[in-house]
């Protein structure tokens, strides 16, 4: 059942990506939102969820969510330690990684991101962090989770830079360029979740958060927005989710008693 008590958008994106997540998967996550979903999935429903931070540790099993992806509690817990490039040449460039999560600055209709320049890259108006990981998790995850906030500055009809391939210009474009993994499959937003239509790769809206008005998700997109001719509200975070989501926040860097 639903909860009635208030949640915030941060907590509702958080706990809808731990709902795509299952036991026995193999997670490739940063800090964040993404580190916050899939501890909150190991704790509810996913107890075996096999956590690779990016940093190099495999199977970590925080007891409370790490300060970053050198926390030493991520070490401490890990089934092991490897060196980054061991993840990226044996781990994720041969597609043994399920999930793959990213975030970026912008995102345009056929999920391709943007984490590298905002104006020319020549001229730039601001530069970003740039690629990391970002193109190879893209390009070779079984299936890749997007988390980002919808805003007209961050969800363009078309990039500045693409830093990362989601489906390029449309259908075959992923096949061309030699990606193996499946792409984006979600991406969630603090006002919904939007999935590739199957035959254009376009986004379509098919999810609304509680208490988010349609005209809200339309405004806050930089291009025609599809919207799912049956467009589902999103199930309210249960009182057991906001429960186990806020024990994590509040631990901060204390232990969590298991």
């Amino acid at each position: 059942m639903g909860s009635t008590d208030s949640f915030t958008s941060d907590e509702m994106m958080s706990i809808a990506a731990a709902r795509q997540l299952s036991n026995n998967q193999v997670c490739f996550i940063g800090i964040g939102l993404p580190s916050k979903a899939a501890n909150l999935a190991r704790r509810l429903h996913a107890p075996d969820l096999v956590m690779i931070y990016e940093s190099g540790t495999l199977g970590a099993k925080p007891s409370r969510l790490p300060l970053s992806i050198g926390d030493g509690d991520l070490a401490e817990t890990a089934d092991t330690i490897v060196s980054v490039p061991e993840i990226f040449n044996y781990l994720l460039q041969p597609g043994r990684i399920d999930v793959g999560f990213l975030g970026a600055a912008q995102i345009d209709r056929h999920a391709n991101l943007n984490s590298t320049v905002i104006g020319t890259h020549r001229n730039p108006v601001v530069r970003l962090p740039g690629a990391g990981g970002a193109p190879e998790i893209a390009g070779a995850c079984k299936k890749v989770i997007v988390m980002l906030r919808q805003s007209p500055r961050s969800f363009l009809n078309e990039l500045p830079f693409v830093t990362s391939v989601g489906f390029g210009s449309g259908p075959g474009d992923r096949e061309k360029y030699g990606l193996k993994g499946a792409g984006p499959v979600m991406v969630i937003t603090d006002l919904g979740m939007l999935e590739p239509d199957p035959k254009t790769k376009e986004l379509v809206f098919t999810h609304i958060h509680p208490n988010i008005e349609i005209e809200k998700v339309i405004e806050s997109t930089g291009w025609n927005l599809r919207i799912a001719d049956h467009l589902e509200v999103t199930e309210p975070p249960t009182e057991e989710e906001l429960e186990a989501i806020r024990s994590l926040v509040a631990a901060g860097g204390l232990p969590l008693v298991r």
